[in-house]
């Protein structure tokens, strides 16, 4: 496209440039796109933000380490399998969080149960870390892990919708 911005270029520049788009595919005078357009309210996959390594394709090579330690835990034995298996997990895990995070914040797509549910998941596991040498009963350590979780994920889910609707110029929920 002619208006894209260079990269590099600042924010405002880049929702400018969305802008113009967005419009000439409304009126109909864009020549440089082809087949239907997405319905409303739909973001197109061109669209997406780009991350801030932008050329290097970082998500995409953490996803497909995070896949080759997924089956390679199902060839090693010892204990190595399990340890690989984890580490699959949590590297798939960051990708998606961090995919999330960066089409929430820029108003893309709306994110905010998945990321409020991940802040409450560390406020679980911290706190379930945190208490592990308490003389406490699992069932309370449980209690107080869940308590913590919904204490994260209660204002992480109200403060992200917030902000995703100023992102999004009003929509609070855009799939």
């Amino acid at each position: 496209m002619t208006d894209e911005p260079p990269r590099g270029s600042s924010r405002a520049a880049r929702d400018a440039a969305r802008t113009r788009r967005a419009r000439a595919l409304a009126t109909g005078d864009d020549g440089t796109r082809r087949g239907a357009a997405a319905p409303p309210g739909r973001g197109r996959a061109e669209d997406r933000p780009p991350p801030p390594w932008a050329p290097v394709p970082l998500t995409e090579l953490v996803a497909l380490l995070a896949l080759i330690l997924f089956a390679g835990s199902f060839f090693v034995g010892g204990v190595r399998a399990p340890i690989m298996f984890i580490a699959a997990g949590v590297l798939g895990s960051l990708v998606g969080l961090e995919l999330a995070l960066r089409e929430h914040l820029t108003g893309f797509r709306s994110h905010t149960t998945l990321l409020a549910l991940g802040a409450g998941v560390v406020a679980m596991a911290g706190t379930a870390y945190g208490l592990r040498f308490a003389s406490l009963a699992p069932l309370a350590v449980l209690a107080l892990s869940l308590t913590a979780g919904a204490a994260a994920f209660t204002p992480c889910f109200v403060l992200l919708r917030r902000r995703f609707r100023r992102r999004s110029g009003g929509l609070s929920v855009r799939y």
